[in-house]
């Protein structure tokens, strides 16, 4: 694989884990947002905050003005209610089943800047004394959060200010392995937003030459479906998604390649910008592959669906276990980060 300079693989990878320990739900992202504006700046940028507080950065180059977005928010929870045994009933922010968060720990975050522990759990939790536990179906009604606090009925737990509205982060748990796996929450699309950081290090510090005028856009509404509907720069004519690639089925990607999507749920993904992408990485001798994500949709498709005239695409590190505990490699980001250097630089 034509890998960049191990140094911005490196880069990407710690951006990577720095970004998957900020809180960032849909709705709740300001911590993010703000961490990526201060990285781009510190670079020598000026990137700006939209109205809906994407961020946006113009990296360099002229004409036919190309972006390509990740997103920093994540999947999460809001309160919905609290619960007459002080425990909170919450409404999901994205797509996830009750299954993949049974057990985690999480954050509640008031609407105040206050910050209470606590874990999901069934509730009725205990194998003891529950002989249903495996069978039962789990939804909203029955998950629930206990708090690591002195609670045990609704007026308890509304004296400490905690109420409707307030936002619930999911611990991260990140964690590098010593043969380059990166396993945590929120690699959706946390991997993607550090290769694209990464990237525009690379630009800075190697004075690589942008044969187009080249935009970088972090969202913050992806997980809901409106994030790249807005925020796009003026004349843009393409727009590309850097993404998680799902693994799993009949699908040919992993966790060490960089993914191409051809299709997802909103339709196929532009035919010529794909076959640049594919042929790129070929050229690139890169570990990649070409698939179909059929319950799969992304801020390029919600561009068009806006309104936009863009060509589209869909690129990204391969991701396991998507939207659970997730897992990614660094060959994955290095292939990413490999596959759009190597695009901004293409002459058009």
């Amino acid at each position: 694989m034509n890998a960049p300079d191990a140094r911005f693989v490196d880069h990407a990878v710690n951006l990577t884990m720095t970004l998957c320990g900020i809180p960032s739900p849909t709705g709740f992202t300001r911590q993010a947002e703000e961490f990526v504006h201060n990285e781009l700046t510190s670079l020598g940028y000026a990137p700006e905050y939209t109205v809906k507080r994407s961020v946006r950065v113009k990296l360099g180059g002229t004409g036919s003005p190309l972006v390509l977005a990740a997103h920093v928010d994540t999947l999460g929870a809001v309160v919905r209610a609290v619960k007459g045994n002080g425990c909170l009933r919450v409404s999901k922010v994205g797509g996830f089943p009750e299954t993949t968060i049974e057990g985690e720990n999480c954050v509640v975050h008031t609407r105040d800047g206050r910050r209470f522990t606590g874990r999901f759990l069934l509730d009725k939790p205990a194998v003891h004394v529950n002989n249903e536990l495996g069978s039962t179906k789990r939804d909203d009604s029955n998950i629930e959060i206990v708090l690591d606090e002195l609670v045990s009925k609704a007026e308890d737990t509304k004296a400490l200010g905690i109420g409707p509205g307030d936002f619930v982060s999911f611990e991260p748990r990140t964690v590098l392995t010593e043969k380059g796996f990166i396993k945590s929450r929120h690699l959706d699309d946390k991997a993607s937003s550090g290769v694209l950081l990464a990237l525009a290090r690379m630009v800075k510090e190697t004075g690589m030459t942008l044969a187009r005028e080249t935009w970088l856009l972090f969202t913050n509404y992806e997980e809901v479906g409106h994030g790249g509907s807005a925020g796009i720069p003026p004349g843009a004519v393409e727009f590309i998604s850097v993404d998680m690639g799902a693994v799993g089925d009949d699908l040919s990607t992993d966790d060490r390649s960089v993914s191409i999507c051809a299709k997802d749920s909103g339709g196929p993904y532009d035919f010529d910008l794909t076959n640049t992408l594919i042929q790129l990485a070929r050229d690139l001798d890169l570990r990649y592959a070409v698939d179909i994500y059929p319950f799969y949709g992304s801020d390029a498709g919600a561009a068009l669906r806006a309104g936009h005239d863009l060509r589209h695409a869909l690129v990204g590190p391969g991701v396991q276990a998507s939207h659970g505990y997730e897992r990614t490699h660094r060959d994955a980001l290095a292939g990413t980060l490999a596959l759009v250097a190597a695009y901004v630089a293409r002459p058009v």
